[in-house]
This record gives structure tokens, sequence and C-alpha cells, in this order.
């Protein structure tokens, strides 16, 4: 059985330092205009093992490894 995302709005935590930035605090060398959106796996999981995702027409499943690691696949 596959489980799939419901419409409810994400909440997206602050980043720990800007995005795009350095640990060190160094600018970033180029994209500086580039923002990445990042979410954590158990926001997009929650809870599941395999998760649905719809893009463009298509439907992509998104599914956690026994050793933490992310699979998508079409």
């Amino acid at each position: 059985m596959q489980a799939t995302l419901t419409s409810a709005p994400l909440c997206r935590p602050a980043p720990a330092h800007p995005v795009g930035a350095s640990a060190s605090g160094e600018a970033p060398s180029s994209g500086a205009h580039s923002a990445t959106a990042a979410l954590d796996s158990s926001m997009l999981l929650q809870g599941h093992k395999t998760v649905a995702i719809s893009h463009n027409g298509s439907v992509y499943r998104l599914q956690a490894t026994k050793l933490g690691k992310l699979i998508l696949t079409k």
C-alpha cells in the first residue's frame, strides 16, 4: 500500500546559517542569488517508509532504506 502526501502546508525550520553560506561564514563563491529550499526528510515521509510524489503529471516514489538512505524512482 502506498502512502500519499496530504495538501497540508509544510513548515520550514530556519536554517542554521543562511542559505548559500558556509559553516565558516564565508560568502558562497558562485550562485549567491540562488536559494535552495531544504526540508527534513521526516516532514516528507511523515513516519512512513515510502511516499508518492506527484510532479509534472508523473508519480515518483520516495523510499527510505534500512541504512537511512533515500531512493527516488519514477
